[in-house]
């Protein structure tokens, strides 16, 4: 097995951002984490993953080891320091795999850097449209308001219980939290789960980050919080859309937002007996899925070189 080693590098903008990195051949994938989480969360896939990637886990600015001297205003900020990140490494065009939150900053990178993205991976991605948080008092037209502000936000409960969690580092609560919402078909191995708990205690960017989430909009249909700025129709790239049936996060018609919005060029797997994470739920069937969608790209770029 490759060494996994964990670095930094400073980008231009003044952030610094870590990262797990696994040494393979001349192939590069690139990992984005989920909210919640950072490149620790990626430990299983690294190692399994076939050696003839290298493979890039990178912590978001907030998250891990990155800093979070600059607060974000967008999922769209995070997409930039990626574009630094490819940028100061001198990568060269990557396969891009985005779990949950980090699907949608894959999007925006693919949207907005498309020569940097060969092939997209989009991992129990939150929706072209976000990912809604709705005012439990104060009804829409379909039954719901979604909110519109990052004070609306704060004041959410579950944001300030989470917040709470943080602040009193109670890993017990964040636990109970993530076998009702993430882990509900398996758990991780306790020592994995242990290093899982710590880590999440590193974001500092909570609330910013539900509030970019909410307001995050690449259709082309707008909603209560942003208007749509079409930028899914830029995703031209091959995709691959995974999702788990048992997914408590992310909802089939989030998935279905995503495929409608991207169009003809995403292809969808849907896995039976998986929740939000994949990655403990359904290794072998990811890596199979991700490695044959890779491998087919490859094979398209040998036949036409």
């Amino acid at each position: 097995m490759n060494r996994i080693s964990l670095e930094t590098v400073d980008l231009p903008n003044g952030e610094t951002l870590g990262y797990r990195k696994r040494p393979g051949k001349e192939q590069v994938l690139l990992l984005l984490h989920g909210n919640m989480t950072s490149s620790a969360h990626w430990d299983l896939f690294l190692e399994v993953f076939d050696p003839d990637y290298t493979i890039y886990a990178v912590d978001l600015r907030g998250f891990g080891l990155s800093s979070y001297r600059r607060p974000i205003a967008s999922l769209g900020d995070f997409a930039a320091d990626i574009k630094l990140f490819a940028d100061a490494l001198s990568l060269p065009p990557f396969a891009l795999v985005g779990w949950s939150m980090g699907g949608g900053v894959a999007m925006q990178v693919a949207a907005d850097y498309p020569e940097l993205v060969r092939r997209l991976v989009l991992l129990a991605s939150i929706s072209t449209r976000g990912y809604p948080y709705y005012d439990p008092n104060r009804p829409g037209f379909d039954g719901t308001r979604r909110l519109q502000s990052k004070q609306e936000i704060a004041r959410l409960k579950k944001a300030q219980l989470v917040q709470s969690a943080y602040d009193r580092k109670d890993k017990a609560f964040l636990r109970k939290l993530w076998d009702e919402l993430v882990y509900t078909r398996q758990t991780p191995p306790e020592e994995r789960y242990a290093v899982y708990l710590d880590d999440m205690l590193t974001q500092r960017n909570l609330i910013d980050v539900y509030d970019a989430m909410n307001r995050f909009n690449i259709s082309g249909e707008d909603h209560e919080a942003a208007a749509g700025s079409g930028a899914a129709g830029r995703i031209t790239m091959p995709t691959l859309v995974i999702w788990g049936r048992q997914d408590r996060v992310i909802s089939e018609r989030m998935t279905q937002e995503i495929l409608a919005d991207i169009g003809s060029g995403a292809n969808f797997v849907v896995l039976e007996e998986c929740g939000h994470s994949p990655l403990v739920d359904a290794l072998p069937q990811i890596h199979s899925a991700i490695a044959a969608f890779l491998s087919a790209g490859e094979a398209d770029v040998e036949q036409h070189a």
